[in-house]
């Protein structure tokens, strides 16, 4: 059954939008362990509008009797104020995102270009070491994946904010088979599938059943604005059935 790691970015971004340290991450944490998730994600971005660096220091406090089965999985561009969390909180996945600082959200995967690619390079060679499942993130485009392969990286997280729109739209077949024929891809190279990015409990049943064997689902804006309705701890139960196709 794939794996369900809540991102707690929206969380903080709420707490964010006022000086009293509500909502409290560490306890929603606790609450999507307790619920049944299999880890926590965390993109600590330069500007730090929704988790600082000190919210994922003090995540993996929160963690360390729960790790490495419950996983921290940290996301990020990979300049130096990141790989230095990284090496400090030494998470069991870092996923390298390619956005630039100002970027509004994660929508686009790398190119590994010459310079992408010597950028990715050097941060892998600090990262292994550290023991890390390191995963690129990438468009749902078979060609992308040989790239990621030949980088020694561990995987691949495909983004899926392109099949969210196509779902919306009613069109979502295409996207679809892009998603699983990347999935095939990467799997042929032995690498680990990931997917995330606008994945909610209408459009991922239909996408977990066309990829089988993929690893871990990273699903946080659309499960935050469920849990307005639902309760946060009874959408992760959610959100983990529909990972495992009883939703």
């Amino acid at each position: 059954m794939p794996r369900l790691s809540v991102n707690l970015n929206k969380i903080a971004l709420l707490r964010n939008s006022r000086r009293t340290g509500v909502p409290d991450v560490f306890r929603f944490g606790r609450i999507a362990h307790d619920a049944g998730a299999d880890g926590l994600t965390a993109h600590p971005r330069p500007d730090e509008r929704h988790i600082r660096r000190t919210d994922v220091l003090g995540l993996a406090e929160l963690m360390r009797p729960w790790r490495p089965s419950f996983e921290l999985n940290l996301e990020g561009y990979p300049d130096r104020r990141f790989l230095d969390i990284v090496a400090e909180t030494r998470p069991e996945q870092c996923t390298l995102v390619p956005d630039s600082p100002d970027a509004f959200t994660s929508e686009e995967g790398w190119k590994l270009d010459a310079a992408q690619r010597r950028l990715v390079d050097t941060a892998l060679n600090e990262l292994k070491p550290l023991g890390c499942r390191v995963i690129p993130f990438i468009d749902p485009d078979p060609a992308a994946v040989a790239p990621v392969h030949n980088t020694g990286a561990d995987g691949i997280e495909i983004y899926t904010g392109s099949y969210a729109a196509a779902f919306r739209a009613g069109h979502p077949q295409a996207l679809m088979q892009a998603c699983a024929a990347t999935a095939a891809r990467a799997a042929e190279l032995g690498l680990v599938v990931n997917i995330g990015h606008d994945l909610n409990l209408d459009n991922l049943p239909a996408l977990t059943a066309a990829l089988p064997g993929f690893a871990e689902a990273s699903i946080g804006h659309e499960l935050t604005a469920d849990a307005l309705v639902m309760g946060f701890a009874a959408t992760v139960r959610a959100y983990k059935a529909a990972l495992g196709g009883s939703a």
